[in-house]
């Protein structure tokens, strides 16, 4: 005979189970309340990322002046930040990729190229685990204008890293017009705070 105290301990393990089945299973933010949406089916390819989080550079400097649980991290070179700039708003230079010692030249794109920075991941998850990075639970991810900081989050989130990850798809610099000219959009085109002073911490791994 089932009496009611074994009643009372079976329902109570049965919402005790159901209470962890609704949990989350990670750290990770619900995604931000933003003001204008990004819709992946207006992005280039290459822009696009697993989580499918996006947002304007204009828009990522309102939510970071708003909320204090953002980051804003630039995956650019070191040589990007001394000579073009960077967002004074940004937490840290954690760079995705080097520019390519060698200068070698890609003869089908007319670009300098660039190679991996082999220790980006773990100098990522070092970075989310210093004080510097206490209460953060969303990285806006920000490259030049949106390619390379897509690729950037593809790494951390094939490395398991639990953080809610945004990449900025207009970047710093932001797009290309018809004259080649990066002048469409991106922080420094939004008319947002950046600056050349290399702020000290600035690049963690030094």
């Amino acid at each position: 005979m089932t009496t009611l105290p074994h009643l009372c301990r079976r329902a109570a393990a049965a919402l005790l189970l159901a209470g962890f089945s609704l949990a989350p299973l990670g750290l990770a933010a619900a995604p931000l309340d933003l003001q204008e949406p990004v819709a992946a089916d207006s992005l280039k390819e290459s822009k696009r990322t697993a989580p499918g989080l996006y947002i304007t550079a204009a828009e990522a400097g309102r939510v970071l002046e708003a909320q204090d649980n953002v980051a804003l991290i630039d995956v650019r070179t070191p040589s990007e930040i001394m000579l073009i700039g960077y967002a004074t708003k940004a937490a840290a230079n954690i760079p995705s990729k080097f520019v390519d010692p060698n200068l070698a030249e890609t003869s089908l794109k007319g670009e300098y190229g660039m190679v991996d920075n082999p220790a980006f991941v773990d100098e990522m998850k070092a970075w989310l685990a210093s004080d510097a990075a206490r209460g953060i639970d969303t990285l806006l991810v920000m490259c030049r204008s949106g390619s390379r900081s897509a690729a950037a989050i593809g790494k951390l989130v094939e490395a398991g890293v639990d953080v809610t990850l945004y990449n900025v798809v207009d970047g710093f610099e932001g797009d290309k017009n018809e004259a080649g000219v990066r002048a469409v959009n991106g922080w420094r085109n939004a008319g947002l705070p950046w600056t050349y002073k290399i702020r000290e911490g600035l690049r963690p791994a030094n």
